[in-house]
């Protein structure tokens, strides 16, 4: 994956109608939500996890300005707000049944001159 998403699910939008809100995903959302799920379709497991596992996730981004490869990247998007993406796009290609599953998680970010996201799972 050349260039990681930076949309977060936490932009999800809200709109009046009929004295009602209606929440909805902007097309950025729609399209990191689309990019992730191509990619995380081709890496679906054979057997769905059925047990507690860990998630481990590295955000790698493409360097701009003085940083270099390897060095943590502590600006925005929020890892937090990251992971509730990739879960719900795990979830739906079906890793898993719910994403209450992941009773353990370790994410990072990263400035790389390799952009991509880097995921293991484990069964604890």
């Amino acid at each position: 994956m050349k260039k990681v998403p930076t949309t977060t699910h936490q932009q999800k939008q809200v709109m009046v109608r009929n004295g009602k809100p209606v929440f909805y995903e902007p097309e950025d959302l729609k399209t990191a939500r689309s990019k992730l799920l191509a990619h995380l379709g081709k890496h679906v497991p054979d057997k769905q996890y059925t047990g507690p596992i860990r998630l481990m996730t590295k955000w790698c981004f493409p360097i701009t300005g003085k940083y270099k490869d390897g060095q943590y990247k502590h600006t925005r998007p929020d890892t937090d707000n990251l992971q509730k993406l990739l879960k719900d796009c795990m979830t739906h290609c079906g890793y898993w049944k719910d994403d209450a599953l992941v009773v353990s998680e370790i994410v990072e970010k990263f400035w790389a001159d390799l952009p991509g996201i880097y995921i293991k799972i484990e069964e604890v």
